[in-house]
């Protein structure tokens, strides 16, 4: 009897289970169908890049997470001051670009690969997010690639994704800072809260689209921010 008992039981659990997939699996399906949607609405939809003149910067991926690539020293700003070249391990080498981005702390902090990223801290950002935190790498003349796109902005465009970005330190500049990835690399305290809506990728489009550049509405994935970054064209 025991065994008889526990068949429909059984049964009435697989039925749950398979109930509850189906569901996860249309959540999934409608926010990657929403993000799709997001991406594809532009914002400064007749934004262009300047003929000539201005300031070349790079937006990179790694095919997940997105960066800004500026450079070191322009007549607009300084990146120095703010990302002391001292805060980095290799302290010592002729820099010429610096990488910004930002993600949520733990992540950033505790999985160097994404072999790293445990199941409980994935549920954990998509469920309620996490504290924000400011990534930036120091390169010495980046070349462009299909990863790492040149990106030609006005001057006055370029004044503005600075004060994009630099109004997201605060009054006194980036808070306390975290050993990188490497020699080259560290994390600041900045804030912010990020959220399955508000990623890393987000915020790349977000100072892009605070400087009038043309970018998605809504770009939660890495390709739905590049896709509004010309390709580089190879000769």
């Amino acid at each position: 009897m025991a065994a008889a008992a526990r068949g429909p039981l059984i049964r009435r659990a697989g039925r749950v289970a398979a109930r509850l997939a189906a569901w996860i699996a249309l959540a999934i399906g409608l926010f990657m169908l929403a993000a799709w949607v997001g991406s594809s609405i532009p914002r400064n939809a007749d934004w262009r890049e300047p003929d000539d003149g201005g300031v070349t910067i790079m937006v990179e991926t790694n095919g997940v997470h997105t960066a800004l690539v500026l450079p070191l020293v322009t007549p607009t700003k300084d990146w120095r001051a703010t990302f002391p070249v001292r805060d980095i391990v290799a302290a010592e080498r002729p820099y010429t670009h610096v990488s910004i981005s930002w993600g949520e702390r733990e992540v950033f902090l505790d999985t160097p690969t994404w072999w790293d990223l445990s199941p409980a801290t994935a549920l954990r950002v998509i469920g309620v997010g996490g504290e924000g935190l400011l990534h930036v790498a120091h390169y010495v003349r980046p070349a462009a690639s299909p990863d790492i796109r040149p990106l030609r902005l006005s001057k006055q465009d370029y004044a503005a994704l600075v004060a994009a970005i630099t109004g997201q330190l605060g009054r006194d500049g980036p808070g306390p800072r975290h050993s990188g990835y490497g020699r080259n690399d560290v994390f600041y305290e900045t804030g912010g809260r990020y959220t399955v809506t508000r990623t890393c990728n987000q915020w790349t489009s977000d100072m892009l689209a605070m400087a009038g550049v043309r970018v998605g509405q809504w770009t939660p994935f890495a390709g739905g921010t590049m896709k509004w970054i010309p390709p580089l064209i190879e000769e």
